[in-house]
C-alpha cells in the first residue's frame, strides 16, 4: 500500500508522525489532508535514508533547489558540492536536472549523498539516451520513456516531473493563439516535438494508467509538469496554459483514485497582478492539490537578478496558497548556476517562503519575527545572528558601533533610535 492508501484506511504511519512533528501539527491533520489531496508526503519506498517531507495546506512553505549537469559542464564533483550547499542553505528538496554525462550515474550519486527528497525529470534521460545513440529525440518510443521512469523509481527518486498535460490538443491551442515566446519548458518542448514528428499523442497522457502503476509501485509523488507555462509575462494566463491546467486537474483526480499522490507545477512568468488569480485557479481546478511554483517571475528584464524577481513572485504566490517554491538563481536565463548562485537562490527562496508563511498564519512564523525585534531592542547580536535566515551573511556584514559601546551598528552609532529611545 502507498502512504495515500494507508491514510484512506485510517492508518497513521510513522512517516506521518515524523512530518507532524516537523510541522508542529497533529498526525491526524496530516493523514486527513492526504486523503483530501491537499498534502503530499514525499519519500519513495526505496529512499528511506531521508526524512519524509510533507508539502501542502497549512504547512510551512517548502523550497526546492535545482542542480544538474549540462553538455557544456559535466563535473560530477561540482554538482555534489552544489547539493551540499543547497541543503546546508536550507533547501527542503533537490531536483537533479542533469542533461550531460552519465545521467544514471549522476542520479545515483545524488541519491546516495542527499539527506533530502530528490526529484527528477525522466524525459531528459530518455532524450539524452537517444542523442548518445546517434538518434533523434523523436525516435524514442513510449517504451523508452516508461523504461526511464521505471529506472528512476528503482533508484529511489521521491518525485518526478511528468509533462502529461502537453497533448496534441493543448499544443494546438498554444499554436492557434500565438505566443511571444512559445513553449519554454524543456520537457514540454521535447514532448511537443515528439508528437509533431510522430503524429501521435503524448504517451504520458495516452498511457497515463501505465505511469500510475509505476508511481504506485515505488510510492513516487507525481509532479504534473507545466510544460506549457508562459516564459514571458505577455504570454501569461493564456488559453494554452489554462487548457493544460484543466487537463492536469483531471489527471490529478485519476492519480488520487489510483492511490498515487500528486502535486501540480506552474506557472512561470506572470505579471504581479495575475499571480494570486493563478494560484486560486490552480487550487480550484486541481481540487486543492499542492502547488509547486517556479518563481513566478513578475518581470522578464532582470537577468542577473532573477533570484530577486522570483522571491517577489514567490512571496505573493505563497501568500495566496502556493505550497512549494522552486528556487531561481541569479544565473537564470544566462548560464548553469555556480556554487554561489545556488546558495543565493536558496536564501532568496527562503525569504519568500517565510514572508508567505507569515501571510498564511503558519504556526511559529510571526513569533520568529517578534523574537528578532526583541533581540534588536536588547542589542543581542548573537540572538539576531542565530535567528536570521542567513546567519553566515549576517555575521559577514555585522559591524558594531564602537562610539555607541556596541549598542547599535555603524549605520547610526550613538544616534541609534533604539538606544535613544531607552534613554
Amino acid at each position: 500500500m502507498t502512504q495515500l492508501e494507508k491514510a484512506r484506511k485510517g492508518m497513521i504511519t510513522e512517516e506521518m508522525k515524523i512530518c507532524a512533528g516537523e510541522e508542529d501539527v497533529e498526525p491526524e491533520y496530516i493523514r486527513r489532508a492526504m486523503v483530501e489531496g491537499t498534502i503530499v508526503l514525499v519519500r519513495s519506498v526505496n529512499h528511506t535514508a531521508i526524512k519524509p517531507l510533507a508539502i501542502g495546506k497549512g504547512l510551512r512553505t517548502k523550497i526546492n533547489a535545482n542542480i544538474g549537469t549540462s553538455k557544456d559542464h559535466t563535473d560530477l564533483n561540482l554538482e555534489m558540492e552544489k547539493l551540499r550547499i543547497a541543503i546546508s542553505a536550507g533547501a527542503d528538496a533537490v531536483m537533479d536536472l542533469s542533461t550531460g554525462g552519465n545521467l544514471a550515474a549522476i542520479r545515483k550519486a545524488v541519491m546516495k549523498k542527499s539527506s533530502v527528497a530528490i526529484g527528477t525529470v525522466p524525459i531528459y534521460q530518455a532524450a539524452v539516451k537517444m542523442i548518445q545513440e546517434k538518434k533523434a529525440i523523436s525516435e524514442m518510443s513510449a517504451d523508452d520513456m516508461f523504461a526511464v521512469i521505471e529506472e528512476n523509481g528503482k533508484d529511489g527518486v521521491d518525485f518526478i516531473t511528468v509533462h502529461c498535460g502537453v497533448t496534441r490538443g493543448s499544443v494546438a491551442v498554444v499554436e492557434g493563439q500565438g505566443r511571444v515566446l512559445g513553449i519554454v519548458s524543456r520537457g514540454g518542448s521535447m514532448t511537443a516535438n515528439w508528437m509533431y514528428c510522430n503524429n501521435c499523442e503524448n504517451p504520458l497522457y495516452e498511457e497515463y494508467d501505465r505511469l500510475l502503476e509505476i508511481a504506485h509501485r515505488y510510492d513516487m509523488v507525481l509532479s504534473l509538469g507545466d510544460g506549457l507555462r508562459p516564459g514571458a509575462i505577455a504570454d501569461a494566463t493564456d488559453q494554452g496554459q489554462l487548457q493544460e491546467l484543466i487537463i492536469l486537474g483531471e489527471l490529478a483526480a485519476r492519480a488520487r483514485a489510483a492511490g498515487v499522490q500528486v502535486m501540480i507545477e506552474g506557472p512561470g512568468h506572470v505579471p504581479i497582478t495575475e499571480i494570486e488569480a493563478n494560484v486560486k485557479l490552480q487550487k480550484k481546478i486541481c481540487q486543492g492539490a499542492p502547488f509547486y511554483v517556479l518563481g513566478p517571475l513578475p518581470t522578464d528584464i532582470a537577468p542577473g537578478y532573477d533570484h530577486i524577481t522570483s522571491a517577489i513572485g514567490g512571496a505573493i504566490a505563497g501568500a495566496a496558497g502556493a505550497d512549494f517554491l522552486c528556487y531561481v538563481t541569479p544565473a537564470e536565463h544566462l548560464r548553469l548556476p555556480t556554487l554561489a548562485d545556488v546558495r543565493e537562490g536558496v536564501i532568496a527562496a527562503k525569504v519568500a517562503a517565510h514572508i508567505a508563511d507569515i501571510a498564511k498564519g503558519v504556526k511559529g512564523a510571526c513569533e520568529r519575527d517578534r523574537k528578532m525585534s526583541q533581540y534588536r531592542k536588547s542589542f543581542d547580536w548573537q540572538g539576531q545572528v542565530n535567528l536570521s535566515i542567513d546567519p553566515e551573511k549576517t555575521v559577514e556584514l555585522l559591524e558594531k558601533s564602537k562610539s555607541a559601546n556596541e549598542e547599535g551598528c555603524t549605520m547610526c552609532g550613538e544616534f541609534c533610535a533604539i538606544k535613544l529611545g531607552k534613554k
